[in-house]
């Protein structure tokens, strides 16, 4: 099969991934081996491909927000059927036996693999993964729409229940990328009105677009003080900026996988009893319900689609901020 293959990590710049063709997985029991039809590229992607997320692995192939099609079911699979779409987030198994697990807090598994880190993801025309971490995809949705539901829809579901943030409240929103312009139009389903601040120009209208407040730079002050916040960009100087625009008791949830130093900064921003908090990873329960809310709303996810040979291509864009909504890679269908 065809898989861009990351040897080692490098800048974006340098091209980093290589088309390459290497053997098609089989699928052990418990497992069921996909076709992928598109997988979404994130900025975590960015982050392992640069090495600045530790590589358990390599030769690896990288992507976590898969929709594609069940090719073959190994030994004792039961829940799904070849022939059915599904989808396959960033959260590719978990221990179910360490004290995580059993508080129902598996985003936080000491054991816990990941997709496109720990083992090969959807840059590439197949993979195999675990029956009990697939979940069915619409078919309200072409496969190029789906995929960003699958880690950017995810993860900032989640950040947004961990904000605290109540139907009819404001909420602000630092960056708005793949998951900031999902997260929203959940935010909206809930009466909520939303602040965003961003450097686009284009992501500022895009925010409009779908329904923002205000608009306006990472600096600036918005009209009113928000009642929770959450931060999307990578970027830790941010945070105190958050901080200072949410109320006395509210919450800042900052949703990425890895972030530049949080710079020192005066007690009185995190007094009055804010919160600030991060948000790691995802459970199975988080992936069910906000696949259940994305179908009521409905979710428009925003795509530029890439092929599966111009990954690279689609990494430099999301890195320069030139990618608008989220960057797909069609692989097949």
């Amino acid at each position: 099969m065809r898989a861009m293959v990351l040897t080692a990590p490098t800048r974006a710049e340098t091209e980093p991934l290589q088309l390459q063709q290497v053997e098609r997985p089989v699928p052990r029991a418990g497992q069921v081996l996909l076709r992928v039809l598109a997988c979404g590229v994130c900025r975590t992607d960015l982050h392992t491909v640069e090495g600045e997320l530790e590589l358990p692995r390599l030769p690896l192939i990288p992507g976590h927000q898969i929709v594609g099609v069940v090719e073959q079911r190994g030994e004792g699979v039961s829940a799904v059927e070849v022939g059915e779409r599904v989808g396959l987030p960033w959260l590719f198994r978990t221990c179910g036996e360490c004290e995580f697990c059993r508080r129902r807090q598996e985003n936080l598994c000491e054991r816990a693999q990941f997709t496109g880190l720990h083992v090969d993801g959807g840059y590439a025309e197949y993979l195999v993964a675990d029956e009990d971490f697939v979940y069915p995809i619409s078919e309200s949705l072409s496969a190029v729409e789906a995929a960003p539901l699958l880690c950017g829809g995810v993860i900032g579901y989640r950040a947004l229940r961990l904000s605290g943030v109540a139907p009819g409240e404001r909420l602000g929103m630092w960056g708005f990328g793949a998951s900031a312009h999902i997260t929203m139009q959940v935010a909206r389903f809930l009466g909520c009105e939303v602040y965003v601040f961003t450097r686009g120009e284009e992501h500022r209208r895009l925010a409009l677009e779908l329904g923002a407040t205000w608009t306006g730079a990472p600096e600036e002050q918005a009209p009113c003080p928000v009642d929770a916040a959450i931060v999307f960009a990578p970027a830790g100087e941010i945070v105190p900026l958050a901080l200072r625009a949410v109320r006395k008791g509210g919450t800042v949830a900052l949703a990425g996988i890895h972030m530049s130093p949080i710079p020192q900064m005066p007690y009185e921003l995190l007094y009055h009893e804010r919160v600030l908090r991060s948000v790691a990873n995802s459970t199975r329960e988080d992936v069910r319900n906000f696949l259940r809310v994305a179908g009521a709303i409905p979710i428009r996810t925003i795509t530029q689609r890439f092929a599966l040979e111009q990954a690279n291509e689609a990494l430099l864009a999301l890195k320069q901020g030139k990618v608008r909504g989220t960057a797909v890679l069609g692989v097949a269908g």
